[in-house]
């Protein structure tokens, strides 16, 4: 049997397995989900009454912050204190950055061993929906084995930023006093996710500008629900303010769900999930439809040939019932 297809009787096995504690069948579920098989929605509807216990914190920034080794000191943090953790490390599959994103899993090392930590390297493959679904699905599978807090690592470069917005509770957004220039050009982007900056590698001249840059910026926005967004500096690879940083994660959690930002956020991701399948869904079906359904050709075929203007075209499409009757089979 095929990595990708699987009976829903083994569906059933495997998740029975996993939330019994077996690692082997989270693994096998997990690269079920990634390859977006046609198992998917099985999957989460058995897990579904397993959801909501973890906290998802996204970790980003631009390539070279040092996210790793932050994720890895404040995973031995909350190990002190007896979490579970999940790590989801999201890579844009590179042939240049693969090597170097590589080289940081190896920091990671120490967690291997741990019964309590589990890590999965994800590849966004080039995905038009960046990393929001199997992401997205990967972390509620860790949700559902038990973990209480899940790391989603991603190597920020353009689109995985605010998709990760649709993932995490709370957002840590990293940065290194010499990336000044590329704040200037993602401030804006980088603003609206932060829950909490962090600039790395402190002992680097221009890290107290920026500090300063950042607090500013964020003094001119009055927005998440009147919560004050906390700029730390750290020196990850000395361990400098990682204590810190995990208590900073704890207090803004608390903030966030006293003043009700936190549930608002998970609502609003819960209804973009929704939508987002549900485009999925109907785009699948229109495409089927069009080899299926004559009057839908017919429409089709008038776009293709220029002689009906498209949105004219899509419009009469959703009025007139064609698209319905199509998507139903109907037609």
């Amino acid at each position: 049997m095929s990595h990708h297809r699987a009976s829903r009787a083994d569906l059933s096995r495997y998740v029975a397995g996993m939330l019994k504690g077996s690692e082997r069948y989270l693994a096998r579920l997990i690269t079920l989900v990634e390859s977006e098989s046609e198992t998917v929605p099985g999957i989460m509807r058995i897990i579904f009454p397993s959801l909501g216990r973890a906290v998802k914190i996204g970790i980003t920034g631009p390539p070279g912050a040092g996210k790793s080794t932050i994720v890895e000191r404040l995973t031995r943090e909350a190990r002190d204190r007896k979490r579970g953790v999940g790590i989801v490390c999201v890579d844009p599959t590179s042939p240049f950055t693969g090597g170097a994103i590589l080289g940081d899993r190896i920091r990671m090392d120490r967690h291997y061993l741990d019964e309590g930590v589990y890590i999965r390297s994800m590849a966004t493959r080039g995905r038009l929906g960046g990393i929001a679904d199997a992401t997205s699905n990967v972390s509620k599978l860790l949700d559902a084995y038990g973990k209480e807090l899940i790391f989603i690592e991603t190597v920020g470069v353009g689109q995985t930023e605010t998709d990760i917005l649709s993932i995490a509770d709370l957002t840590v957004v990293v940065l290194v006093p010499e990336a000044g220039d590329s704040v200037q050009a993602m401030k804006a982007g980088l603003l609206e996710i932060a829950d909490i900056f962090v600039i790395n590698k402190a002992d680097r001249p221009g890290a107290d500008n920026l500090a300063n840059e950042l607090m500013a910026a964020l003094h001119s926005r009055e927005d998440r629900g009147g919560l004050e967004r906390p700029v730390l500096t750290a020196q990850a690879a000395n361990d400098v303010g990682m204590a810190e940083l995990y208590m900073t994660i704890e207090k803004q959690l608390e903030a966030m769900r006293n003043s009700g930002v936190f549930e608002q956020r998970r609502v609003e991701q819960r209804r973009n999930e929704f939508v987002r399948i549900v485009e999925t869904m109907v785009r699948s079906s229109l495409l089927r439809s069009v080899d299926e359904d004559a009057a839908l050709r017919d429409f089709v075929g008038r776009v293709e040939q220029g002689t009906a203007e498209p949105y004219t075209a899509a419009g009469e499409l959703l009025e007139n019932g064609s698209l319905i009757k199509a998507l139903r089979g109907d037609g």
